[in-house]
């Protein structure tokens, strides 16, 4: 176990543990990679860290859907764990442990758990009647349930809730709402994105009501100290995992000193769906046991196939072993990270997935690589000596590497990574603009030592870009460093990221190969800028052009209108928004202009960049969540969206 006065350089991520009751899908993927890059990412800065993932296998659900198949619970459950565990090691999920609720240790740590808070006064016994969630193993308010055909439907999925009566043991959960919410105040980034703690605080403001913490209809469970007719509520005993897993209450004493070193988590990794539970429900069970609180919660959206949510329930799951078949760990893995934007719901196609992999992997920077290690061979330069004194327009390069590294590192450590991506792809365009600009399939003859300087800076680009791109694709990255040569150097409490930014003076020993990546035969889809912000108003097909008069403006009134066509330079989120982008956009000798627009929904950042539309340039400015919008751009909508 390490010292404790090197705890500053310890990283501890955990995933929600996954229902086992079928084999994982793409959503179960996406969490997991999320968690799997933020530990890479650390371990790149030297620290030492601990990633923990597993499966949640008691409750009612369980119970119901095992005695479906005809099997015991434990069977049942049993039947997936290589399904997970093997789908993990196939997508390069480096986790320390797989932590199942039916370990004995962890079971050993929940009673434990119990058993402090009823000698704290903090469990009591009652009688609960109410509507519950079997699906999402939730008890349901009235205030929060919906209606539909007289049926009372679960708020979260949408499913039929049943009403029980049962005698059950509660946690006083009522008496740390003022606590929980003085601690969102002082801790306003405990939840990324920012905008899901304003909806966790507006719910504790509403008022909290004391917790069921036992079952006493359900066997499938965690028995309850000291009275064997209940059992632990699901969510009570799965929470947990995140200090039992790492040795909370442990017999053994080097668990124990590794609970003691690793807690509190520094990052749990969730979907919006159990926002609730994470939020709410387990800071206040740690309160309640005088532990500290975990650090963040990265809150990420669902993934989406057409406008649905993908669930086990619709049938409209990705199976990610077939993409692992056809596409492979890292290509899935940077789609996953680049693509789906933490902050909202993403939508998951192959054609976009194909794209992106194509574009992005392919020709980018495959190509740029490839040209480079080719031109090389091609002029007797593999073997490539430092390089003395770069010139003006390579030392440009440097820098701008050096602030591509600082925007990376930024947007990583705050767990925006398509943010991190799209940043990273921008200087990996930058490259190829500068290999395209100095032209080096013209300088060996002319120029042999500026074209092996010009290989050399494309050369140590690569190094950075593969070495930054390693959390996230770790098998590429590893590939692209050797065909330079280099090996992936990571060390305990040696921070790589820094010394990236170091001077360019490495030597490189090319080797030539086949493409690192897949180019795929797709074409994009040229409608895809011809989205709209205004769709949501758009008018349907048997409305009528001459509806109403007063929808009418005057000829006159329509000349008014300045349409003016601009340049996007700067396009980014603005991130207490889930609708909203802010671009500074150039208008030529009429400057430029911040214009705030309603498309997150349809257009990544990256997606406008450098592009051009339409504006109405003479707009009364107007604030949108404090930022002044001085222009409106303008979008078209066709039958596909």
């Amino acid at each position: 176990m390490p010292e404790k006065d090197s705890k500053a350089k310890k990283f501890y991520v955990t995933t929600p543990i996954y229902y086992a009751t079928a084999r994982p899908h793409l959503g179960s993927l996406y969490s997991t990679v999320l968690a799997d890059v933020a530990a890479r990412w650390h371990q790149l800065q030297g620290y030492k860290t601990f990633f923990l993932t597993g499966t949640d296998e008691h409750g009612q659900k369980i119970a119901q859907a095992a005695e479906k198949a005809g099997k015991e619970p434990k069977d049942f459950v049993d039947s997936f764990i290589d399904d997970y565990k093997d789908m993990w090691s196939k997508y390069d999920l480096d986790y320390n442990r797989f932590i199942r609720t039916t370990d004995l240790d962890h079971v050993a740590g929940v009673q434990k758990w119990l058993q402090d808070l009823i000698d704290k006064d903090l469990i009591y016994k009652d009688k609960y009647e109410g509507n519950y969630c079997t699906p999402c193993e939730t008890f349901v308010l009235d205030k929060d349930l919906k209606e539909n055909d007289n049926l009372k439907l679960c708020p979260s999925c949408n499913r039929e809730t049943k009403f029980i009566t049962e005698e059950n043991y509660f946690f006083r959960l009522s008496s740390y709402q003022d606590k929980l919410l003085n601690f969102y105040k002082s801790n306003p980034d405990f939840i990324t994105p920012k905008e899901k703690l304003n909806e966790v605080t507006s719910f504790v403001s509403s008022g909290l009501r004391d917790l069921c913490l036992s079952r006493s209809t359900v066997k499938w469970g965690i028995k309850f100290p000291n009275d064997s007719k209940h059992v632990a509520y699901v969510w009570a005993d799965a929470l947990n995992n995140y200090i039992t897993g790492i040795g909370y209450k442990s017999d053994n004493k080097k668990d124990l000193e590794s609970f003691n070193y690793y807690w509190p988590a520094d990052l749990q990794v969730l979907g919006k769906d159990i926002l609730r539970f994470h939020a709410v429900y387990w800071p206040a069970f740690l309160m309640a046991s005088d532990l500290p609180l975990p650090k963040k919660l990265l809150i990420h959206g669902w993934i989406k196939v057409g406008d649905q949510k993908m669930s086990k329930s619709l049938g409209n799951t990705v199976d990610p072993e077939d993409l692992y078949n056809k596409y492979g760990s890292d290509a899935i893995r940077y789609y996953l990270t680049s693509q789906m934007a933490i902050t909202r719901d993403s939508e998951f196609s192959i054609k976009d997935l194909e794209q992106k992999l194509s574009s992005d992997l392919a020709n980018d920077l495959g190509n740029l690589l490839n040209r480079a290690v080719i031109l090389a061979k091609k002029n007797n330069s593999l073997n490539l000596n430092k390089i003395d004194n770069f010139s003006e327009i390579s030392t440009a390069l440097k820098l701008e590497q050096s602030e591509a590294i600082a925007s990376y590192l930024e947007h990583m450590n705050n767990n925006y990574y398509y943010l991190a991506c799209a940043e990273l792809w921008r200087f990996i365009k930058r490259v190829n603009s500068y290999f395209h600009e100095q032209e080096p399939w013209k300088l060996f003859k002319n120029n042999p030592e500026q074209f092996k300087e010009v290989i050399s800076a494309t050369c140590h680009s690569l190094y950075t870009i593969a070495n930054l791109l390693w959390p996230i694709m770790p098998n590429k990255s590893i590939e692209i460093l050797s065909r330079l040569g280099k090996k992936l150097e990571i060390k305990e409490n040696k921070d790589l990221v820094l010394e990236l930014n170091k001077e360019w003076n490495m030597t490189f020993d090319l080797v030539t190969g086949d493409p690192v990546f897949e180019k795929f035969d797709t074409k994009p889809d040229k409608n895809k800028n011809l989205d709209s912000s205004s769709s949501k108003t758009s008018s349907s097909k048997s409305d009528s052009l001459d509806n109403k008069d007063n929808n009418h403006i005057s000829f006159e009134d329509f000349l008014k209108v300045e349409l003016i066509v601009g340049t996007i330079e700067s396009c980014e989120e603005v991130l207490e928004s889930e609708k909203l982008l802010k671009m500074q956009v150039n208008f030529g000798d009429l400057g430029s202009r911040q214009v705030i627009s309603g498309i997150k929904k349809y257009f990544k950042p990256e997606d406008l960049l450098n592009q051009q539309g339409t504006f109405v340039l003479n707009l009364k400015p107007r604030k949108i969540m404090g930022l002044e919008s001085q222009a409106m751009m303008l979008f078209s909508k066709n039958e596909k969206g």
